[in-house]
């Protein structure tokens, strides 16, 4: 009886397990357009980067039923373009949304830094997160979430990623082929941790997606992007709220590893913030 028993204890806890397995989904069935014949190539994964992407992906981090709220998020991971930190920027970022009941989904963008890359930010960079943003509406019933409070989250190059698709109008084509791009790719809200410099644009309008930015003032790279964002919300009247700790440097990540208190506590302000704004408010509450 009791190896019955045991064996059914291992069968639930198995079935718990792939249950909760995250999923990865290719953002395009047959691979990216123009480059299908290198879908197959594996990617490169060390300590704590993936490198070689070539089929571009999101991978699916859902909260418990009972405790979803409905909210969603593209979470973009950094690395200079040249890898992504995968693990610290994105997986760890996914299991914190997920435990205040917001779906994340982590994408695996191409890599235009790469060496002897084919890509390019502005082309192929760009396709990958409108094409994830897309793909989730698209499929937002099945994985109950609220299109219309679906944000991203970038760190450091992941925040250029999202800034390549934050201040445009993001519509799709009505007459696209594929039902996807027809979807609005557009993100409702931005979550900017650190984010790297490019694409930060010289002005924003009224339609620009509310923002939080978290930075330390010691970042060389990545804390006047946040400064100078801040001064174009303010001009726009969007709201924003921005957190500029006195040290942490560059990739203090979800703050897990820092010595600092004020970085080791700052995913909290992101959560006080999302509720503050009724992200995370079930719809028809």
């Amino acid at each position: 009886m009791k190896t019955i028993f045991t064996y059914l204890l291992m069968f639930v806890a198995a079935s718990l397990a792939a249950q909760n397995a995250a999923q990865q989904i290719p953002l395009w069935p047959n691979g990216a357009p123009g480059f299908e014949d290198r879908r197959n190539e594996q990617e490169q994964a060390k300590d704590w980067w993936i490198k070689n992407i070539h089929n571009p992906s999101i991978t699916v981090f859902l909260p418990p039923k009972d405790k979803a709220t409905g909210a969603a998020v593209l979470v973009c991971p950094g690395g200079g373009h040249r890898a992504l930190v995968y693990n610290s920027e994105g997986r760890d970022a996914a299991e914190y949304l997920n435990s205040l009941g917001v779906a994340a989904f982590v994408l695996k963008y191409r890599l235009a830094r790469e060496e002897n890359s084919p890509y390019t930010l502005e082309q192929h960079v760009r396709a990958d997160a409108y094409r994830a943003m897309r793909l989730v509406r698209s499929r937002a019933p099945e994985w109950d979430i609220d299109p219309k409070r679906f944000g991203i989250m970038g760190f450091s190059a992941g925040g250029e990623t999202a800034a390549l698709i934050a201040y445009a109008p993001g519509e799709g084509d009505p007459n696209a082929p594929d039902p996807i791009d027809r979807m609005n790719g557009k993100p409702d809200f931005q979550i900017l941790v650190y984010p790297g410099p490019l694409f930060i644009p010289d002005s924003v309008g009224a339609d620009a997606p509310p923002a939080f930015m978290v930075a330390a003032i010691d970042d060389e790279c990545c804390s006047a992007p946040v400064l100078s964002l801040l001064q174009h919300y303010h001009h726009a009247k969007v709201p924003a709220e921005v957190h500029i700790y006195a040290r942490g440097g560059h990739a203090f990540n979800m703050g897990k590893r820092s010595k600092l208190v004020t970085l080791n506590t700052w995913p909290q302000r992101m959560a006080d913030w999302l509720n503050d704004n009724n992200w995370l408010k079930k719809t028809g509450q």
